[in-house]
């Protein structure tokens, strides 16, 4: 409880783990905020029915509410109207604001406890952060925006935050990797997925580098660093120790 996990990508795609978090969260019991920027609602329906959880069904029941980022970016662009009282989340598109007050209130809202909710606790998971600033939105917001998660989902709720970003460092996209340092600096967990140096591997898809922030909690610890390799299949991810994927036994 109180945890902020940081999924970070390079050169590879990361989503497998969003799809981890997402199913393990749901099947746990957990109330869940899923505000998914980067694919539609079926896209990851599809995905999660391979691994045994309805989104349709969790979404009935009140478990999971979900943000579809590219209807309401669609909505806005073209002047759909708003439901009154209910503006949209992603508002600052529109131009009237600068912040992403309204983005932080649906999540505030949508997890906050309700008289008769029997859910385990809160679950804030984002997909992904980077398409924010690819949006208009400023460092300073898309980290003002996190900042007041944190507070309100991990020390207020006593729930967890989930949050994807991509980065490269060779990139020059500089506001994209100040806020990745930025968030890598304030994380409990970080799970960092890397596309192999040496290139295409049908038996190995990348490595992910664990990093457990001891350092976070107590100032005196090191931070605890585990490397493994990974294999992507239908309905699951095989992990194993570098040198020891089937291409190399």
């Amino acid at each position: 409880q109180g945890r902020f996990t940081l999924l970070r990508d390079t050169r590879t795609d990361g989503s497998f783990l969003v799809h981890h978090f997402l199913s393990f969260y749901l099947k746990a019991g957990c109330k869940v905020c899923f505000v998914a920027l980067l694919q539609s609602f079926s896209h990851y329906s599809i995905v999660a029915q391979k691994l045994g959880v309805s989104l349709a069904a969790a979404k009935e029941r009140g478990q999971l509410v979900f943000l579809e980022g590219l209807k309401s970016c669609l909505d806005l662009v073209f002047g759909e109207e708003e439901l009154p009282g209910q503006p949209s989340p992603l508002q600052f598109l529109s131009g009237s604001t600068s912040d992403l007050r309204a983005l932080f209130d649906f999540v505030r809202v949508s997890l906050s406890p309700a008289d008769g909710d029997s859910w385990k606790g809160p679950v804030l998971l984002v997909d992904d952060l980077s398409v924010l600033l690819s949006l208009g939105a400023a460092p300073v917001a898309v980290l003002d925006f996190i900042h007041y998660c944190r507070v309100s989902v991990c020390y207020q709720l006593k729930g967890n935050i989930v949050v994807l970003v991509h980065s490269n460092e060779d990139s020059e996209d500089e506001e994209n990797e100040l806020v990745v340092n930025s968030l890598c600096h304030h994380s409990d967990l970080i799970l960092w997925a890397e596309g192999l140096a040496t290139g295409f591997c049908k038996d190995v898809h990348g490595q992910i580098k664990i990093i457990k922030r001891l350092s976070l909690r107590q100032a005196a610890e090191q931070d605890v660093v585990q490397i493994y390799q990974y294999k992507i299949q239908d309905r699951n991810v095989t992990f194993f120790a570098r040198g020891l994927s089937a291409a190399v036994l």
